[in-house]
């Protein structure tokens, strides 16, 4: 099994014509990912290398049967596209875009939990692979195997840099989620830990955060629940307070957010915690190996 998508999943592609929207299709598509529709408003009838394309994400549902969207709109027009999903009633959608406004961000996230239909992962994400089954958003496919290990992650640089150390230790992965860097997101390291929690293929989680926020905090206090091992690494532990590193939501205001405070609750919550991302495959396979996983 895995989460969220697998090699049953249909996407859609929301700016399947733009320069990263197309790039990014293609990859998809040379992965093996069953991308079946792209939607641009005003090129409908067309396709792309093969992808028909829609004017709207309503037609494109009733035509293709597709139950993912993938976000490749531009900030100013991103809220909109995840809403149309949803009213097009598809369950699942990645934002892929940043620089969206918090505003917009606001209205979308609140939207959705009060329908409760349709879940959104991102914005400002890498996107979510489930190895050898399906690939949605920008993560490079090569470099991911299939296995038992599941991954959250705040930084998709970082996620690719530890799966590679992973795969290179023999270590494959369930799914890997990037929830993204954002304040304001869909997704939160929490949600992700319950979905590994439930799923049977998975047999340890690796969870990656970095400063600013109290999301990892928050999914401590999950992890201390859990029956699988975590393994966590915490970013921009130099960051001086109240300098923005990388992400929007990766800030230290005040005494929240900082990494000291993100380490302690996760090591009460009896997860191990790395220094470095170099330390991760080994913690990982002592880790399955305890619970007597075969590595």
């Amino acid at each position: 099994m895995s989460i969220l998508v697998n090699r049953d999943t249909r996407v859609l592609v929301s700016g399947i014509t733009g320069r990263e929207g197309g790039f990014h299709t293609r990859q998809m598509i040379e992965y093996g990912t069953n991308v079946v529709a792209g939607v641009t408003p005003g090129k409908g009838g067309t396709d792309f290398d093969g992808v028909p394309v829609f004017d709207s994400v309503q037609e494109a549902v009733d035509k293709t049967g597709a139950n993912a969207s993938l976000v490749f709109v531009p900030g100013p027009f991103a809220a909109d596209a995840v809403l149309e999903a949803e009213a097009a009633g598809i369950p699942f959608v990645t934002l892929i875009t940043e620089g969206i406004a918090v505003s917009d961000m606001i209205r979308v996230v609140n939207r959705l939990k009060a329908n409760g239909k349709t879940r959104l992962l991102g914005g400002n994400c890498a996107g979510i692979i489930t190895p050898g089954e399906c690939k949605m958003g920008i993560m490079p496919g090569h470099i991911f195997t299939p296995g038992e290990v599941g991954m959250v992650s705040r930084s998709g640089t970082l996620t690719y840099e530890i799966v590679w150390e992973l795969t290179r230790a023999g270590l494959g992965q369930s799914t890997c989620v990037g929830i993204g860097g954002d304040p304001i997101i869909g997704t939160r390291f929490i949600d992700v830990m319950k979905m590994f929690e439930a799923d049977p293929r998975t047999k340890a989680v690796v969870m990656v955060g970095e400063i600013g926020g109290s999301d990892e905090e928050i999914a401590a206090e999950y992890i201390a629940t859990m029956s699988k091992p975590v393994v966590a690494f915490i970013s921009g532990r130099t960051a001086p307070p109240g300098k923005r590193m990388g992400h929007a939501g990766a800030i230290i205001s005040g005494n929240t957010g900082t990494p000291q405070s993100k380490v302690d609750s996760l090591q009460r919550a009896g997860a191990v915690v790395a220094d470095k991302t170099s330390e991760m495959a080994g913690l990982v396979k002592q880790a399955l190996q305890k619970i007597g996983a075969a590595v």
